[in-house]
């Protein structure tokens, strides 16, 4: 969704590179690549001047002019007040001291109000709890049947005493199922009421009704981030008619311009709380705007990425994994099911288009990332899979005629098979290296990058002397400067350290040189 925003601002960001010092013009240049980025990507006019603003006072103060390197302090900047205008901190979820705790969805017909209560239910059960959805929309035809359907993919309960369809009072299901929950032990209540294709004066008091009835502990505006500025303006329209704690992003992985979501927290004042990114219950979770941001401007999100790994991998595996590619064989006990393993559980995490995005960097090779075939994946698990346990165990006994029975079995060429064993010995011998602490292979010399001193293969050429200059005026400057490094030398301490001389430049005499090796 960001990508044309992320590629207009990594352009503005490249033209500073390389400047010591940024004049005005400089700054408004950038100011104003910036200012038309936004504009692009359907951002709200007051939120851009407010950000531009922001970017412009700080960029002409001194954080820029005395740093190091302006161009990343502006870089810096943008960050920060992209932060700053996605609701700066992440905000969690209120519970109620005494369950149940109850959360109201409101929204838009259209804006993914049922599948969410499913993806909501999902992360709930993740974080320890014991959610009950509630089917409160009894107007749209097969909306109590949707909730239901989707109670049942996430693994959670549902509340539907009505059938929907036109018939039920949607109050009066909202407030039993408070009793419901009480009486059956549910601490979280997740009320999926009945949407509108525009803001009407029904869908306003009948969303009050059920707000007064239940007294939500969070009220949950959801919002499909495809629809652009219209967003804002439904936002502001239901804050005003019902009122609402957070905000909800869906349809996040679509291809519209994204505004939506970095202009809803400035106008509203109402803090995204959960994003929703994709079609499956577990594309969901807690909406962090440090770490949007950093996607934005390319900068990756590792902690997203790390905690992903860690609901994904065991730990007790891992570790099994590590022991096995660190032992003393050189990571022959780490095999052919081994690697399958690892591959499926990577494949749990997700896409590895998105897996890869979240790495920092990634934008630049973005055709390459969105053009990975994911099924290559399933097409190495079906390989592995076409092998005996023997030959999964020991590859190197797989000769040609065993790898044209395994091509039968798993539907490929025999070169792919090939290819694949191939692959897994140098993947295992570079994966051993790391583990035994040798760090990657083809970096000698290198502390923690492999090799030693024993593998360094071609001689370093000694450094020729160094050239006297041509003009007789610089030369005579060079030879006075020489005379007096020497005799600042031999003023030197014990150690033959001269006096005055910098950490930096200091250098080594040569017997020390050839001792140390």
């Amino acid at each position: 969704m960001f990508d044309t925003l992320s590629d207009r601002l990594a352009a503005t960001f490249k033209n500073l590179r390389g400047k010591g010092r940024l004049s005005e013009a400089d700054i408004d240049a950038t100011a104003r690549e910036i200012r038309i980025a936004l504009l692009e990507a359907d951002v709200a006019l007051p939120v851009v001047r407010a950000f531009i603003a922001n970017v412009k006072e700080r960029a002409r103060g001194a954080e820029v002019s005395q740093a190091l390197n302006p161009a990343q302090q502006v870089v810096k900047i943008v960050n920060e007040e992209l932060v700053s205008i996605l609701g700066g901190e992440t905000r969690r979820l209120r519970f109620a001291k005494t369950a149940p705790t109850v959360i109201m969805l409101a929204g838009l017909q259209g804006a993914g109000k049922t599948t969410l209560a499913g993806k909501l239910g999902v992360w709930l059960k993740g974080q320890g709890h014991s959610p009950l959805l509630v089917a409160c929309d009894l107007q749209r035809p097969n909306a109590v049947n949707q909730l239901s359907v989707v109670a049942d993919r996430a693994g959670v309960a549902v509340y539907a005493p009505q059938p929907g369809n036109g018939v039920g009072d949607p109050v009066q299901v909202a407030k039993d199922s408070i009793e419901y929950a009480r009486t059956k032990q549910y601490d979280v209540v997740v009320v999926d009421t009945a949407g509108r294709l525009g803001i009407d004066q029904e869908l306003m008091q009948q969303a009050a009704d059920i707000r007064d009835a239940v007294s939500p502990d969070e009220i949950l505006f959801v919002v499909d981030a495809m629809i652009g500025q219209d967003a804002v303006n439904t936002a502001e329209a239901f804050r005003d008619g019902v009122g609402f704690d957070g905000v909800v992003l869906s349809k996040l992985d679509g291809d519209a311009r994204g505004g939506a979501a970095l202009s809803i927290a400035h106008v509203t004042g109402k803090q995204i709380m959960f994003a929703s990114n994709g079609e499956k219950l577990e594309d969901f979770d807690a909406f962090h705007p440090d770490r949007m941001a950093s996607r934005i401007l390319d900068m990756g999100d590792l902690l997203t990425l790390i905690e992903q790994a860690e609901k994904t991998f065991s730990q007790e595996e891992a570790a099994q994994m590590a022991s096995k590619l660190a032992s003393s064989k050189g990571g022959k006990d780490f095999t052919l099911d081994d690697f399958l393993a690892q591959m499926e559980q990577v494949r749990k995490m997700g896409s590895i288009s998105k897996l890869l995005g979240m790495l920092p960097g990634m934008g630049q090779i973005k055709d390459q990332i969105n053009n990975i075939d994911e099924r290559d994946v399933d097409r190495t698990a079906a390989i592995i899979k076409s092998m005996t346990p023997k030959e999964r165990a020991e590859p190197t006994i797989i000769n040609g005629s065993r790898r044209a029975r395994i091509a039968k079995g798993s539907g490929v060429e025999v070169s792919a098979v090939k290819n694949l064993v191939e692959r897994f010995f140098e993947a295992r011998k570079m994966m051993s290296k790391m583990a035994q602490g040798g760090g990657m292979p083809g970096m000698p010399g290198m502390p923690g990058m492999g090799g030693g001193p024993g593998r360094q293969k071609k001689q370093v050429k000694q450094a020729k002397g160094k050239r006297k200059s041509g003009n007789p005026m610089k030369r005579k400057a060079e030879e006075q400067a020489a005379a007096a490094r020497r005799e600042q030398a031999a003023q030197g301490g014990a150690l033959g350290l001269p006096a005055g001389q910098d950490d930096q430049n200091f250098e080594l005499p040569d017997e020390f040189k050839k001792f140390m090796g």
